[in-house]
């Protein structure tokens, strides 16, 4: 009895597998969900079998439209489609496809089953020679696997089938740091900056760190047409009403993920600014500096180069779109915005959005500075008495808030909590770094030697507001502006004032007059 149970378990140890089981339970394993084709000798099994592993099977008219709806799948899912093929005329149809597959960048798995394997080299039916290669890892694109015709019904124990795990998604590379430090400099110096977003941004999944670094930012873009919807197309920074105009007027270009080919007129003039610097993001070394020499070349990964852009940039001194973007985003809608300033007041009537009327008070008509601090104060007194429970919030420059700053003492004495935000750049327009100063002082009477417009780096207005007994914050990091904005806003006892330090040389972007300067604002 105990020999005849060890016969019966061996037997059912010894479990049978074909070759198109196999085939089909490998590409299961691999997270393979669709197989396209036109089935006949030898792999109808193998379509057979895909169904039978909960792979759908969808049976195409042509090998070529069947290797283009695969590698469609792989551009849509991120893990290769499988297409399904006869060897010989079936093959050769599917290399439409899989020439495509490839431009795109596409991951897609050619199947191909041919003649039996002691039929090679002698004439065999649809015999063709055939080749592999890796569909996801590196540059994305086709992988064809030849199956020899007797492997399909070939059966084998599989217990001697040695099974492979599921292919982990393609290893991230990350840009060299100098490369980005360099591309951040050279987008702070554009005047006409512009992003152009590729297919290569779509298929990296970099739409939501993308977002961000365009809403922080404040830089336009401009999708190619398999790069739209990355973004909206009704995003407020999107230029493609205005294309050929962004193209020609764009002074750096950070290319994300497309190539300057026919569809982008090779980088080249008349269509683009023949002075024009390119920043070059892409996963294929051999594309870096097509057309046009890169002035930096970022190789890796889209959606981890812009996330290394966007954490060096909120490490650098933050400018004025970086502090109105995130203002932007915590401000109540019913708040009453106070602003005045140069560039802080005009960057803010396009940044900082009113939702209801009287609810902003700037400069207005005659242009006066130093109405910021009286204007905000009349406000909270109305808002108090009227116990509507909506803040007030005045946003100005550092030499406008210049003008009048010691009425922070009439708000600390009424114990009016306005929320005072003063973004800080050391000058009228624009300043000097502390280092800077400092150099400069010890070459001689600064009456004489510093610029009319520099004030004093990293005044401590914050102070000013401690001084007297409301709440002051030196804020240097995005980080350190939501926090403190967050806790002014929650805060009803006592006002605030919020000392934000921006680049000295941040400046509002130039306005151009056309269709593209309206978005750029």
């Amino acid at each position: 009895a105990a020999v005849w149970c060890n016969v019966l378990e061996l037997c059912r140890n010894m479990e049978e597998v074909t070759g198109a089981q196999l085939i089909a339970e490998s590409l299961k394993a691999q997270k393979v969900e669709y197989m396209f084709g036109i089935v006949g000798v030898p792999v109808i099994e193998v379509a057979m079998a895909a169904q039978a592993a909960g792979i759908k099977y969808v049976g195409m008219r042509n090998e070529q439209a069947a290797c283009y709806a695969a590698s469609a799948i792989g551009y849509l899912t991120g893990r290769p489609g499988s297409c399904l093929v006869v060897s010989g005329p079936g093959l050769i149809h599917a290399l439409g496809g899989m020439a495509n597959a490839n431009i795109n960048c596409w991951p897609v798995v050619v199947i191909g089953g041919s003649s039996d394997r002691n039929q090679e080299t002698t004439g065999a039916f649809q015999e063709f020679p055939q080749a592999a290669r890796t569909s996801m890892y590196g540059r994305p694109g086709a992988c064809y696997v030849d199956i020899a015709g007797d492997m399909v019904n070939a059966k084998v124990d599989r217990s001697k089938v040695r099974e492979v795990s599921c292919c982990p998604p393609p290893p991230v590379s990350l840009a060299d740091h100098d490369e980005i430090t360099k591309a951040i400099s050279v987008l702070k110096t554009a005047k006409a900056p512009l992003i152009i977003i590729g297919k290569g941004a779509a298929y990296g999944r970099a739409e939501t760190v993308l977002k961000e670094f365009v809403e922080m930012s404040g830089l336009p873009f401009l999708p190619t047409p398999m790069g739209k919807g990355v973004l909206p197309d009704d995003h407020p920074n999107c230029v493609a009403a205005a294309r050929s105009r962004a193209l020609l007027q764009a002074d750096v270009v950070l290319l994300l993920g497309a190539r300057l080919n026919w569809i982008l007129h090779f980088g080249l003039p008349p269509r683009f600014n023949p002075d024009v610097k390119i920043i070059q993001v892409e996963l294929c070394p051999e594309e870096m500096g097509n057309n046009v020499r890169p002035a930096a070349a970022l190789l890796g990964d889209i959606n981890a180069i812009v996330t290394q852009a966007l954490a060096l940039k909120e490490t650098l001194p933050m400018n004025y779109y970086t502090v109105f973007h995130h203002i932007s985003q915590l401000l109540p809608h019913d708040c009453i915005i106070v602003s005045e300033g140069a560039n802080t007041m005009d960057i803010g009537r396009t940044m900082l959005n009113n939702y209801l009327p009287r609810h902003r008070l700037d400069a207005g008509t005659f242009g006066t500075m130093g109405v910021g601090l009286g204007f905000a104060i009349a406000a909270a007194a109305l808002e108090k008495s009227e116990n509507s429970g909506r803040r007030v919030v005045c946003v100005e420059g550092d030499s406008a808030f210049g003008f009048s700053g010691m009425e922070v003492e009439t708000m600390c004495r009424y114990n009016l909590p306005v929320v005072l935000i003063v973004v800080n750049n050391n000058g009228i327009y624009s300043g000097m770094d502390p280092k800077t100063w400092k150099e400069m002082a010890k070459m001689g009477d600064l009456t004489s030697i510093a610029p009319p417009v520099s004030l004093l780096p990293e005044a401590r207005y914050d102070e000013v507001m401690t001084a007297f007994g409301g709440r002051g914050f030196l804020v240097r990091t995005v980080e350190e502006l939501r926090s403190a904005l967050q806790l002014s806003l929650s805060d009803w006892e006592k006002p605030s004032l919020l000392n934000v330090l921006i680049d000295p040389s941040s400046d509002r972007k130039q306005q151009v007059i056309g269709a593209f300067s309206n978005i750029r604002q």
